[in-house]
C-alpha cells in the first residue's frame, strides 16, 4: 500500500491505558521498594532480588496494559490495513462488502463478501464523533474504490 489517506487510532482507550500503565508501574515499584525485613515467623527475609522481581512484574503488567494501545487502521484508494491487539489484516477494497458500525456495538467492523467480519478496534464507540468521522472516511474510500468508472459511450 502507498501512503495511507486515512490513519485512525483509538483516543480514549490510549489515554486510559497510558495512565493506568504508569499507575501500575508506580504501585509495583513502591511495593517492591517496601519489601524489607522478615517474611514472618519462618525466619526468612526479603532480599534485593525480591524487590527487583516485584518491579519487573510491574513493568510486565504495564506493558500488557499498553498492548491495548496497539490498534490502528490505515486506508487508501487501494485497500485497508487493520491492526488489532494481536495480528492484523491487509485487504483490498474489492474484498470488503461494507464498513459497519451498528448501534450498540463497541467498535466498527468490515463486512467481507464471504460473510466474515473483521473487527476494527481502532474505531471504538467510546471515541464518539471521532469514530463516526473515521467510519465516514473509510466508507468514502470504499465507495470510491468499488464504484466502476463511468466512461462515455463512443457510438
Amino acid at each position: 500500500m502507498s501512503t495511507p489517506d486515512v490513519v485512525l487510532r483509538p483516543r480514549r482507550v490510549r489515554i486510559v491505558c497510558w495512565v493506568l500503565a504508569a499507575a501500575v508501574f508506580v504501585v509495583f515499584t513502591l511495593v517492591g521498594s517496601g519489601l524489607r525485613g522478615s517474611t514472618g515467623e519462618a525466619g526468612g527475609s526479603f532480599q534485593r532480588g525480591d524487590q527487583v522481581a516485584m518491579i519487573g512484574l510491574g513493568v510486565l503488567f504495564a506493558l500488557g496494559i499498553l498492548l491495548f494501545t496497539r490498534p490502528r487502521v490505515e486506508a487508501d484508494a487501494a485497500g485497508i490495513r487493520v491492526r488489532n491487539l494481536v495480528g492484523g489484516y491487509e485487504l483490498t477494497w474489492d474484498l470488503v462488502r461494507a464498513v459497519r458500525f451498528n448501534r450498540g456495538t463497541p467498535w466498527a467492523s468490515l463486512e467481507l463478501h464471504d460473510e466474515d467480519l473483521v473487527p476494527m478496534l481502532a474505531l471504538q464507540a467510546a471515541d464518539k464523533q471521532y469514530a463516526v468521522d473515521g467510519v465516514r472516511a473509510l466508507r468514502a474510500l470504499h465507495a470510491a474504490a468499488t464504484t466502476a468508472p463511468v466512461t462515455p459511450d463512443q457510438s
